[in-house]
């Protein structure tokens, strides 16, 4: 073979073989421009590090990922199969400015082309011992129960939980609350399972993160003082009449507040004989002093009758 001539022929009209060499690389370059795509989305930051070490500062808890391949190929990736960490497991306890890495899994692994860039590309955060704590658990109580009942007592299950997190952000926190519980209107025992509140990101609460708060509801029992009540003569004949040197009483009940209230509400409009003395017993005219007896509904106790006897002066009648 004459590679002379070959060169020759090679090089002849070379600025057009040139130009037609870079006109295809530049359609190249474009048919790939046109079939690439971007995608974006954020995933949270995974903190790698050591067992006994946590971060103790805050920081980018999301990064925003970008990816551009073919269309084609991008947007069937699961968001979950782009991880962004960063490797703190050869660091101690400190201060780190490290670079965010991605590791793919799943539908993202073998996508090619695929170029992926993150965003922010560092993140400063310090690594603090990790601690364990128990602490109380406090409950949050909004409202009050239906009128004349109370709250007799309540549980809240667990009572106390445990934290892990940095020993400094630990030791600042002594109980945690759960989220407000209605107890408005309430008139029967109730159960409810509630959430509890953490407002520091860096401690993380062992368990489901919830607890279950039961409430015992009752009546509240109470005393109510009815004064100024007539005092009615009962048990006379015909043929006598009675005087009393008193002609008024009270009564101390002992009752649910709410009944009480409603008795007392009623009496002026039914008008019922409370206080009355028994002249059953009374034999002709003269003075006798008799007791008073009082009469009330099954549900009501009496803790105090005043007074508990009237003097009573018996007349015949006159024809």
């Amino acid at each position: 073979m004459d590679y002379r001539k070959l060169l020759l022929k090679i090089a002849e009209n070379w600025p057009a073989k040139v130009l037609s060499i870079a006109f295809a690389i530049v359609l190249f370059v474009f048919h790939r421009t046109s079939t690439m795509a971007e995608r974006f989305f954020s995933v949270p930051l995974k903190v790698e590090t050591e067992g006994s070490y946590t971060p103790s500062s805050p920081y980018e808890y999301n990064i925003r990922v970008s990816m551009r391949g073919e269309t084609n190929s991008i947007y069937p990736i699961l968001e979950n199969d782009i991880e962004a960490f960063i490797d703190m497991k050869d660091k101690g306890k400190g201060f780190y400015r490290l670079p965010v890495q991605i590791r793919k899994k799943g539908t993202a692994i073998g996508v090619d082309p695929l170029e992926i860039a993150v965003d922010p590309l560092e993140v400063a955060l310090s690594i603090d011992y990790k601690v364990s704590k128990y602490v109380p658990l406090t409950v949050n109580t909004r409202g009050s129960p239906k009128n004349g009942f109370e709250v007799a007592s309540s549980t809240i299950t667990p009572n106390q939980v445990v934290i892990d997190g940095p020993s400094d952000v630990v030791a600042n926190i002594t109980e945690l609350f759960t989220e407000d519980i209605s107890i408005d209107g309430r008139d029967e025992d109730f159960s409810v399972v509630v959430n509890i509140l953490n407002s520091e990101p860096l401690a993380i609460v062992r368990g489901n993160g919830s607890a279950e708060y039961k409430g015992f509801i009752q009546p509240i029992i109470s005393q109510k003082v009815l004064d100024q009540l007539p005092i009615a003569v009962q048990g006379l004949d015909g043929s006598q009449t009675a005087e009393l040197d008193v002609k008024t009483g009270s009564i101390t009940l002992l009752g649910k507040q709410q009944a009480l209230e409603d008795y007392a509400a009623s009496l002026p409009s039914t008008s019922p004989t409370v206080l009355s003395v028994d002249c059953s017993t009374v034999r002709g005219a003269g003075v006798y002093e008799l007791p008073i007896t009082a009469s009330i509904p099954l549900e009501f106790s009496v803790v105090e009758l005043s007074p508990q006897t009237v003097s009573v002066r018996v007349f015949a009648q006159e024809e």
